[in-house]
């Protein structure tokens, strides 16, 4: 346990940040989920912009790394597109 009142604080803090982004990690998943289970183009389209801004914001905060949140990026745009490709022809 801890000794010092800094020890005892820094692990108050380090359990609400746990916490966060936790919560934060698990709403994207489910984000990402939904996104990939979606057959309408118009909500994939609509969507896409916002759950790449999740991303986005938990790789800049280090809850993902940088490059896993590349490659999801680059996952969804490639359904986005594909879904939105027959639509335009």
């Amino acid at each position: 346990m801890a000794n010092h009142k800094s020890a005892e604080k820094r692990i108050r803090s380090t359990k609400t940040k746990r916490t966060q982004n936790r919560y934060q990690g698990r709403t994207v998943r489910n984000a990402v989920k939904r996104l990939r289970e979606t057959e309408e183009t118009d909500t994939l389209v609509k969507d896409l912009s916002k759950v790449v801004s999740q991303i986005d914001k938990l790789a800049k905060k280090n809850v993902i790394h940088k490059n896993k949140a590349s490659n999801l990026k680059s996952k969804l745009m490639r359904k986005a597109n594909a879904a939105a490709a027959p639509a335009a022809v």
